[in-house]
């Protein structure tokens, strides 16, 4: 069964429109948009230290740096707050959501859908615990690369200005994806080796990935 593919097409248009990433404040929930580059993460994180933020909603965030996807995923973790998904998440915005207390798709007609990457097709067992607790940081140390423990160079102010690219691919990873219907929402895994490029029709099922059950989200 293949991933329906007017998802695979809002993919890759959407993708078109990719950008540095953006906050918007919306009473207790800050959304945050585009990508995860660092250049946002300073404000990103004074939001959180307010401590007004229940829910970080990542809304169409395609990617990023592992850098800064850890960088969000500490600001995350340490202030405890919600994390959710309107839309789609890539890469260095699914290792983020998943730092949140509880994670989740958010509601509505639209399509959800979080690509974790990894390094080849997992198993059935490391799909049982890749992205349960402290696993989740050994899976986002395989992306990073070496050199992002040095230091930055001289006149670099933004975090991951400089480093050196990380060996992720935001197309390459598990995709897990909710549809609305008029019975509730259908919920699908499929492993994506990266030759699909942006048509995520083109990706391989996975059987027994109950996104719950894996610890992807949580009820």
């Amino acid at each position: 069964m293949k991933l329906p593919s007017s998802l695979g097409w809002a993919l890759f248009f959407a993708c078109f429109a990719c950008s540095a990433a953006e906050l918007e404040l919306q009473g207790s929930r800050l959304v945050v948009s585009g990508m995860l580059d660092g250049t946002a993460i300073k404000t990103f994180t004074e939001h959180l230290d307010k401590g007004t933020v229940r829910t970080v909603v990542f809304e169409d965030s395609f990617g990023g740096t592992a850098e800064a996807a850890g960088a969000f995923a500490d600001a995350i973790r340490s202030s405890g707050v919600e994390t959710e998904i309107r839309g789609q998440c890539l890469a260095a915005c699914a290792y983020a959501f998943l730092a949140g207390k509880t994670h989740r798709f958010g509601d509505g007609f639209q399509v959800n859908g979080v690509l974790l990457p990894v390094a080849a097709k997992p198993t059935a067992s490391e799909l049982a615990m890749r992205w349960r607790g402290g696993e989740v940081h050994k899976t986002l140390a395989e992306f990073s690369p070496a050199s992002a423990t040095s230091a930055p160079p001289a006149g670099t102010t933004e975090l991951g200005a400089g480093a050196v690219k990380d060996n992720w691919q935001p197309d390459h990873g598990v995709l897990f994806t909710a549809s609305p219907t008029l019975f509730g929402r259908i919920y699908n895994a499929f492993y994506c080796d990266g030759t699909q490029g942006r048509d995520f029709s083109k990706c391989e099922r996975l059987s027994d990935a109950d996104p719950f059950k894996l610890g992807v989200l949580t009820p």
